[in-house]
């Protein structure tokens, strides 16, 4: 079949970002801070992604792995400081040490940030307003019209019908590569020999846990706990198993506190071989997760302390989604890159959360350590086939068993940031992306309050 129609020029921008989760976010404020007229454009009704409409938390450590520096500043700290003074967050330089806010776990958990979604998502709100980006919720990425190798407009369905957007810079911080893909941007799904990603979660909240009964026999087994592999009332779940409580593939449970008492983040349903590409899949994945959600709640008030009596708050209306494509750029980041303690000479942030792998089949996590941080390098974000385009988020350019690590939202903002700012530049100077003299843009991230390691 073939369709064809009339399509209006609706907007004319210098920027235009497509996807307002974390990258998407902090993209857009970055390109608008630094004199560019920016469009952002987000599907949902609520920026923040995975942090929002996805109730995912807390943001993971935004330190090394010796939690002796907080390596991930810029707007990701300017975000957590706002939403801790309207009440709603908790700095990460507070959390340190096996606690309920980071479920009992020590490696690559210390330092992270508890937050409040709905407060999240208006300090956001109020972030890029100031900025001056203009935003467009229930906004979806349909198409794109291309001249070459460069993309003239996006196509986009809106409430009103199809309409065009002129940009002269795009962002895909869609997390998927949607906007890379449909520019011809060659990519690939999960792993490169199994085509497998790492399983979908969805998060749920819940309230009315009494956390001095919760927390009494961690606390009481704590020497007991391997510090980085998560196995928060891991005996729990064995129990269960064997009178027939519990059939997930999962082997603890995940809660993490946040700043109102007795009420917690869970992330505990898992499912495998998910292509979130995919809408019937991920159909199929929203419905499952909603029946282990409810699973998971008996479990909980049958088996654990504190629990008896809790209540379910709210699902997330979007699935948790841990890995889909990665697009094939101008440098792909490996995982000795990672491990290692790379220094990239074009550097644009610094990360050191550890290779966080959840696996497909079997409800473990395979946990390795980083030496303290490494860099993720500008060309990550540079793709190839498509020359007015950059990517941020947990779809640039790097390996299944990399993207363990950075997929976490602390470096998707920080890439975003990155990328924002390239883009800027990039108009400004009237050049590709490629083009732009990078020691100006790790000036800029510097003076902006971005952490670049340089050795």
């Amino acid at each position: 079949m073939r369709y064809t129609c009339e399509i209006s020029e609706r907007y004319q921008v210098d920027v235009l970002v497509v996807g307002g989760g974390p990258a998407g976010f902090s993209a857009a404020v970055a390109a608008a801070r630094n004199g560019a007229k920016t469009l952002l454009i987000e599907q949902n009704s609520v920026l923040g992604g995975m942090a929002t409409s996805g109730l995912v938390g807390p943001f993971m450590t935004c330190y090394d792995n010796d939690v002796t520096e907080q390596v991930v500043k810029g707007i990701f700290d300017e975000l957590c400081l706002r939403t801790e003074a309207r009440g709603g967050a908790i700095h990460p330089s507070k959390i340190r040490g096996m606690c309920g806010y980071n479920s009992y776990f020590l490696g690559s958990h210390e330092g992270v940030t508890p937050y409040q979604s709905e407060i999240l998502a208006t300090v956001m709100d109020e972030m890029v307003t100031e900025a001056g980006v203009q935003v467009l919720f229930g906004t979806r990425l349909a198409d794109v019209r291309m001249d070459g190798e460069r993309i003239t407009h996006a196509i986009v369905l809106m409430k009103e019908g199809l309409a065009a957007i002129r940009a002269k810079c795009f962002i895909d911080c869609t997390g998927d590569a949607d906007l890379a893909v449909r520019s011809g941007v060659p990519t690939w799904t999960g792993d490169r020999k199994t085509g497998v990603s790492q399983p979908a979660s969805l998060f749920f909240e819940v309230g009315n846990v009494d956390r001095e009964a919760y927390c009494a026999e961690l606390e009481q087994r704590k020497d007991q706990l391997d510090n980085h592999m998560g196995n928060c009332y891991s005996w729990k779940v064995r129990e269960a198993k064997a009178n027939g409580d519990w059939d997930l593939d999962k082997n603890e449970l995940g809660m993490y506190e946040q700043n109102i008492p007795g009420r917690w983040k869970v992330n505990t349903t898992r499912m495998s071989y998910v292509d979130a590409t995919n809408t019937e899949q991920v159909s199929r994945a929203m419905m499952e997760g909603r029946r282990q959600v409810q699973e998971v709640l008996c479990f909980m008030r049958k088996y654990i302390p504190g629990c008896e009596n809790v209540q379910l708050i709210q699902v997330a209306p979007s699935l948790g989604v841990r890995e889909s494509r990665h697009i094939v750029g101008k440098y792909e980041l490996t995982t000795d890159d990672v491990l290692h303690r790379k220094i990239f000479e074009d550097a644009i942030c610094t990360f050191g959360y550890a290779l966080d792998r959840h696996d497909s089949q079997g409800g473990g996590v395979t946990w390795t350590l980083v030496d303290r941080y490494y860099t993720i390098p500008y060309r990550s974000l540079l793709p190839e086939n498509c020359s007015n385009l950059l990517v941020a988020g947990r779809c640039i350019c790097g390996s299944s068993e990399a993207a363990a690590s950075y997929r976490v939202m602390p470096a998707c903002m920080a890439t975003g940031q990155a990328a924002g700012t390239a883009a800027a530049i990039a108009v400004k100077q009237n050049v590709k992306p490629e083009e732009i003299s990078v020691d100006l843009l790790r000036k800029t991230l510097v003076e902006q309050g971005a952490v670049i390691k340089e050795h």
